[in-house]
């Protein structure tokens, strides 16, 4: 039974509705061992029918047989096994791919083998020093002679150990010495037990054969047996071919990567700027965010909750949500708004999540003097829960008989220079308020500096026990106009907030609550807007990159047209095609991200520094989560921007491909 069998092959083109018929009724039978040279003339349909025969042309009539079974042309996976299992393409104009090695090409066959990379790699050496190419191994094909590249395409068709050999036109570009060598390891092969087919129009060429077979005008005019096919031995083992790894088609596409890095730098440098800008952005809005936190955060506690009696109309927002700071009510204390009862305390109290309610007393227009200097401060306010250390810039918060002073507002109007020096000094302060007989008096009492404050409002502390004992002294009674409630976390301060303006005595609502949280919420949603519209600004940028790199891969799919041809030929699928150029855009998006976190985190360090001026706090974080949303972008875009070129590459027709020049 013969190995190899083709039935009633019939092709034609078709120019509009006009047939040109170009195989008319092929019938061949080819055994293992022979060195069959198919002969004829230009335009005779020799290319065709090896086509049919490698399993490239798959729109044809007839059947073509392989050890007694049916090909279906149809199945597009099966016929890539079968190029995979049984054909090997030796070319005319060799067909090498110019940015792989002399290795490298020889190689592709064999990353679709059960082979391990050992054993892949000694199988490529042995095969360069039988076509006597060892010494050039590590060269590109560019570097090569005419027959020193047909060389290596012989070893490229022999890697994976196929069983057909197809040689199309194999000497048509060597001279005489290089031709009998070609010729001479041909043999070879047939006599290994291989098929070898070789179209040809040269008769010694034919002659060098086993057997020779006239073509012309797509029909078979003459079959010649020379001399009888080589023995072949049938217990030999043989490769076992699998589908190309994923693995594999990165490597290839990196080489290409590196081969034109020059080009693919002008991409990666045009992708790497909108990167930069977003994680850029994404750090600023980090570090703003995280100033003005801690601002808040140092002028009062954020798990705190300022209450005071409800006036209608004074509360638009609704309670919680209005973020009114503590330092803007304290003005409002101070004009004489109603004071709260203990049974008023007691009831915040008793809600849930609440562990501290403590009373706020506040004096408006408070007279400081040192010396012989004197100065006004806004309000004076007793140390309470509300209240943080950080907000102290120098020294201590206030204890029995003792005082903090703001720095920019009373401190340096008192002692120049940071105020730093008053610390430890007595101070006489003093303000009007009303006795319980409603006529103004003089609150006056001394207290020691027992720190300097620095904050945006101006805030000024005392002991809440000095406060009261000197408002007790000129027989003014201790009211408290406001309540610093401590909630257990800061989380639970905004639903405390909302407790509390839930109160009402005979169904009318009695306090205002206002979370600090709420404040900083509000900031935080303001500055997360912000920082997402210069994302988007740098999302323009990102847009333009993902253009290029779609531009970049469609002009690789073109300079690679006569490669997916070659790949194509030796067994790759569609699918092997397709992630082999959207792992080339994943390795520019990759290597576009790693640019671009490298120039953010530079650049951070710079502006930091330069900032640093102004205030000491970082103003541009990046975290780690700002870098991986960075590369899983690039990633998106790398993804996006390659399906459309991979999808057109693997779409191409492998012989309108390979024919590209």
């Amino acid at each position: 039974m013969a190995y190899l069998e083709l039935k009633d092959i019939r092709k034609s083109y078709f120019l509009g509705k006009e047939e040109f018929p170009v195989l008319k009724g092929i019938n061949l039978q080819f055994e293992l061992g022979e060195f069959v040279s198919i002969l004829g003339e230009s335009g005779g349909g020799k290319s065709t029918l090896m086509n049919i025969i490698g399993g490239l042309d798959r729109k044809f009539d007839g059947e073509v047989i392989i050890n007694g079974n049916k090909l279906d042309h149809s199945q597009e996976q099966r016929m890539d096994r079968y190029r995979r299992d049984e054909i090997g393409y030796i070319y005319q104009s060799y067909n090498l791919i110019n940015h792989l090695t002399v290795t490298e090409n020889v190689r592709l066959s064999l990353d679709m083998t059960t082979l391990s990379a050992k054993e892949a790699t000694d199988r490529t050496m042995d095969l360069l020093k039988r076509v006597g190419l060892s010494e050039h191994a590590k060269k590109y094909p560019s570097q090569l002679s005419g027959g020193q590249k047909q060389r290596v395409a012989i070893a490229r068709a022999l890697a994976s150990d196929p069983k057909i050999i197809i040689a199309d036109e194999p000497t048509g570009a060597l001279d005489a010495e290089n031709t009998e060598d070609v010729l001479k390891i041909l043999d070879e092969i047939a006599a290994e037990g291989r098929l070898v087919i070789a179209v040809t129009h040269s008769q010694h060429v034919a002659d060098s054969g086993t057997r020779i077979v006239h073509l012309a005008e797509g029909q078979i005019d003459g079959d010649e047996h020379l001399h009888p096919a080589y023995p072949v031995d049938k217990n030999k083992g043989r490769l076992t071919s699998k589908p190309l790894s994923f693995e594999t088609s990165l490597s290839t596409a990196y080489k290409h990567f590196k081969f034109h890095f020059a080009r693919n730098l002008l991409i990666v440098a045009g992708t790497a700027i909108g990167l930069f800008a977003v994680i850029l952005f994404s750090g600023l809005g980090n570090g703003v965010q995280g100033y003005v936190n801690k601002q808040v955060n140092d002028m009062v506690n954020p798990r705190s909750v300022i209450v005071t009696q409800y006036v209608k109309g004074s509360d638009a927002s609704g309670g919680s949500d209005s973020g009114a700071s503590q330092q803007s009510m304290m003005a409002e204390l101070s004009k004489g708004a109603a004071t709260f009862k203990q049974s008023d305390v007691q009831k915040i109290k008793d809600l849930s999540d609440v562990t501290a309610v403590q009373k706020i007393y506040t004096a408006a227009n408070v007279t400081i003097t040192a010396g012989k200097k004197s100065t006004v401060a806004q309000t004076l306010t007793n140390w309470n829960n509300s209240s943080t250390n950080s907000s102290i810039k120098y020294g201590h918060k206030p204890g029995a008989g003792e005082v903090v002073l703001d720095q920019n507002t009373v401190a340096k109007k008192l002692q120049k220079g940071s105020g730093k020096s008053l610390i430890g000094k007595t101070v006489t302060l003093s303000y009007t308020a009303q006795n319980s007989q409603g006529q103004p008096v003089t609150v006056k009492f001394t207290a020691k500096v027992a720190g300097i404050s620095s904050s945006s409002v101006g805030a000024n502390y005392v002991n809440t026990k000095t406060l009261t004992k000197a408002m007790k002294d000129q027989s003014v009674k201790p009211n408290a106009s406001s309540l610093a409630v401590t909630a257990n976390t800061m989380e639970n301060s905004k639903s405390v907030a909302k407790q509390i303006n839930k109160i009402k005595t005979n169904h009318k609502r009695v306090f205002t609550a206002n979370a600090v949280s709420s404040m900083i919420s509000r900031i935080e949603t303001y500055i997360s807007l912000i920082t997402n519209i210069l994302a988007g600004v740098a999302g323009i940028s990102l847009l333009v990159s993902a253009l290029m790199i779609i531009v970049t891969m469609y002009m690789s799919v073109a300079d690679r047209t006569k490669e997916i041809g070659i790949l194509r030929a030796l067994g790759e699928s569609k699918k092997d095609i397709r992630r082999m150029f959207i792992a080339e855009s994943l390795i520019i998006g990759i290597f576009s991200a790693i640019v671009a976190t490298v120039i953010a985190f530079v650049a951070q360090a710079g502006f930091n520094a330069a900032l640093s001026k102004i205030a000491t706090y970082a103003f541009i974080q990046i975290t780690f989560g700002n870098v991986v949303t960075v590369f899983v972008i690039a990633l998106i875009i790398s993804l996006l921007a390659a399906w459309l070129p991979a999808r057109h590459a693997a779409a191409l027709n492998p012989i309108d491909a390979l024919a590209v020049d």
